[in-house]
């Protein structure tokens, strides 16, 4: 099981779950990314990344809200393919969007 960053870091990308992380695996590419991403191959399941974050955006992956499951798949994918992820997150929250 790995934790999984889900919609509330887009374009907040606060980081201190990044200063937490003892394994060094939640990622970004600066000017790039809008949100940032916990790479499950390397995620050791401590949880030190989900109390850190402001705007609770982080869970464990068997315990995120069943509106943001699209997450755990973005997560993973921008290791694979990262302008894929991209455009995932594109989809799901257009750049000026705010929510309802």
């Amino acid at each position: 099981m790995a934790y999984v960053i889900t919609e509330a870091c887009i374009d907040v990308m606060d980081k201190s779950c990044v200063d937490v992380c003892p394994v060094d695996c939640i990622h970004f590419e600066e000017g790039a990314d809008r949100m940032l991403y916990i790479n499950p191959e390397e995620c050791i399941d401590c949880g030190a990344c989900e109390p850190a974050c402001p705007v609770n955006a982080i869970y464990a992956e068997d315990a995120v809200p069943d509106s943001q499951e699209a997450f755990k798949e973005i997560n993973a994918l921008w290791y694979e393919d990262p302008d894929q992820a991209r455009a995932r997150v594109e989809q799901w929250k257009p750049i000026g969007v705010s929510p309802a």
